[in-house]
Parts: C-alpha cells; structure tokens; sequence
C-alpha cells in the first residue's frame, strides 16, 4: 500500500507543476548486491524500449543509450578527469555534465594498476563503494550535485528524453540522494529520492519514465557531502554507476499533443478527489 500512494503521489505533483500531463513509471530498488537491484534495472530498460542503440552521433528517434563507465580510456579516468563533453563527442551519446561541480572523474580501472573507487582521493573509499558493472564508477568533484544535459548526440542541438534512471553505491541515508528532472522549458518535474539501504558496498537503484519526450536535463544529488572526508554517521558519501536514459531527440522536432490541457485537467480533477477521500481515511 505505501508503494501504491508513493506511485500516486509522485505522478500527482508532476502534473501539476508541468504544461503538458503524462504519466510518470517509477523503477527503485536497493540492496547488499547487483542482483538485489537487478529486476528493477531490467524493467526500467524495458519500459524505455529497445534497442540499446550504438555509441555514434545522430538520433535513432527510439530505444535507450546507457553510459557504464567501463570504457573510459584510462588517460581520461582515474586520477585524471574526464571531460564533460565526453559522452557527446569522444563516444556520442547524447550527455553533457554540469552544475557546480569542479570537475568529472570516472573511478581507475586496478587491472592497470590504476586507483581504484576512488581510493586516490580517500583511502577508504574501496570498502564503502562497488561496481554494478566493474570496474569503474562516476562522480563529480568539488560537489555532490552532477547536472547531465542531454542533445542529439554528436552534435549542440538541445533534445528530449523520456526518461532517465541511474545507479548508486552506498546510499545509507533515506530521502538524502535524489534525482530532480527538468522539462524543456527548465521547469522541474519533480525530485524522486533514491531508494536507501544502510551498510557498505551496497547498490541502490532510481529510474522514472514519463513516457514522452519532456526531459531537458537531470540533477542528481549523491549523498550529502562531496567526496574526500572519511564517512561518518551523519555523512553520506555516494557515487555513481550506470546511466539509462531515453533516446535523445531534438527539442525543437517535439511538438505537444492535442488534448493536453484536457489531460491535465483530469490530472487536477484526480488529484482532488484522492485528496478528499485520503482526509476521510
């Protein structure tokens, strides 16, 4: 039940503050390992479609891109940044990080001898993180806010996504790590909390489909605190593992639905009557 009213709220708030009503999927799942998060995982790319489409520049209209890290050169990983064009021109999938990070790291690969889950920044780090899909992870540095912006890959043309969802390692704290979405006129859609699941090594998973091309960009908040103190009871240090997220389409080829006022005035109609009958609860 508690499932059920955090699916129903979640939607409601979205159609409020947005032009256009559409419903919104809600894939989360935490737990001690990679299969604790998987089905989740595997729904959320289902509900986006298929296929997973090549790593080259231009839009294939449908179907999802991901980003796993794993093939990040190891000159622009660990202890090195990773430019934060890197997914749109170097290996074109249609993402630009931002925000108020200083910087953009992917995690060293130890088969190279590199430093692994960011053990060069903390020494501690490798037994607070794990890999989804080893060997590499993701954060920004200086900040624990990461903002990805999304464009026809290969290219500076502004697009839309349907939806987007991410893995995170060592998520203790509850209602503390987020993802926050914006539509394509920087209004936000709603921040989603990234499900918790106290202890070490551990792997959390948030993905929310809207299924139409509303989504600009995301800011994911990883924990409270960026990376580099040791982790205590009252801090929360987070880091990434893989993006999915819909095919990326031009912004300017969206055109709005007919009918989608009414659609969200039924939106509004359905959100005062679960309002008048959860007070008579």
């Amino acid at each position: 039940m508690n499932r059920t009213l955090t699916f129903g709220l979640a939607a409601v708030a979205w159609l409020i503050g947005s032009e256009i009503a559409y419903s919104a999927g809600i894939y989360s799942a935490a737990g001690a390992d990679a299969a604790a998060i998987q089905g989740a995982v595997n729904a959320f790319r289902a509900d986006l479609g298929d296929p997973l489409n090549p790593n080259v520049a231009g839009s294939f209209g449908t179907g999802r891109r991901e980003i796993n890290w794993d093939g990040v050169p190891d000159a622009l990983s660990a202890p090195n940044n990773l430019p934060a064009n890197f997914f749109n021109v170097n290996s074109p999938r249609g993402a630009v990080f931002s925000g108020p990070a200083a910087g953009f790291r992917v995690s060293g690969n130890p088969a190279v001898g590199a430093p692994p889950e960011f053990s060069e920044i903390n020494a501690t780090y490798p037994s607070l993180f794990t890999t989804f899909s080893a060997p590499r992870l993701f954060t920004g540095l200086g900040s624990n806010i990461v903002d990805v912006l999304f464009f026809v890959p290969g290219s500076t043309t502004p697009a839309l996504t349907t939806g987007f969802g991410a893995v995170f390692t060592d998520v203790d704290l509850p209602d503390v790590t987020s993802i926050q979405f914006f539509g394509a006129n920087n209004n936000s859609l709603g921040v989603f909390s990234v499900p918790n699941f106290p202890g070490n090594e551990t792997l959390s998973f948030l993905g929310v489909d809207f299924d139409a091309l509303t989504i600009s960009r995301v800011r994911i908040t990883s924990g409270n605190t960026a990376l580099g103190p040791n982790e205590t009871g009252s801090l929360d240090v987070v880091v990434m593992d893989d993006f999915i997220y819909g095919e990326p389409v031009a912004a300017a080829a969206v055109v709005p639905e007919p009918g989608s006022l009414a659609l969200l005035g039924s939106g509004l109609l359905g959100f005062l009557w679960f309002r008048r009958h959860l007070s008579k609860a």
